[in-house]
């Protein structure tokens, strides 16, 4: 399926979680994600789409902004990134966290815009807009 094909509106926290599920069926290890958005827009809402669609089985998946990364287990890795609290132009490789870059699970950076241009070639850059209180226009691009 083509980027273009995920170019979605949802009304709800829960159409979010369902559109990032079915995009986690087309994605493969050593995808990168890059969420971007305003706070409370609902990247750690679409993360826990992903890692629904991956078949992870952890009941909750929360932001890791204050340990930085928390890693779950499905069909493959994922890592969730969440870089809320540093300042902007951090070097992913300055953090330690490189080696999620290359790994062999999906790695989804929230607030991925503070790295500046640190993020890999083949990352997918994810952009939730905010059109009122529920409803989000998520865009892809890249790969």
């Amino acid at each position: 399926m083509a980027m273009t094909d995920y170019n979605n509106i949802t009304h709800s926290p829960e159409e979010t979680r369902e559109l990032a599920a079915r995009f986690a069926a087309d994605l493969k290890p050593g995808d990168i994600l890059a969420l971007n958005g305003p706070l409370g827009s609902g990247k750690t809402c679409f993360v826990q789409g992903i890692a629904r669609g991956l078949g992870v089985t952890e009941r909750y998946i929360t932001s890791p902004t204050f340990v930085l990364v928390r890693e779950y287990q499905g069909r493959m890795p994922l890592y969730h990134i969440d870089l809320y609290r540093l300042a902007p132009g951090i070097e992913i490789g300055m953090l330690g966290l490189d080696e999620y870059l290359d790994g062999d699970g999906i790695t989804a950076i929230e607030w991925s815009e503070k790295m500046g241009e640190g993020l890999p070639e083949r990352t997918i850059d994810i952009l939730i807009e905010c059109i009122d209180e529920k409803t989000r226009e998520i865009i892809f691009y890249g790969k």
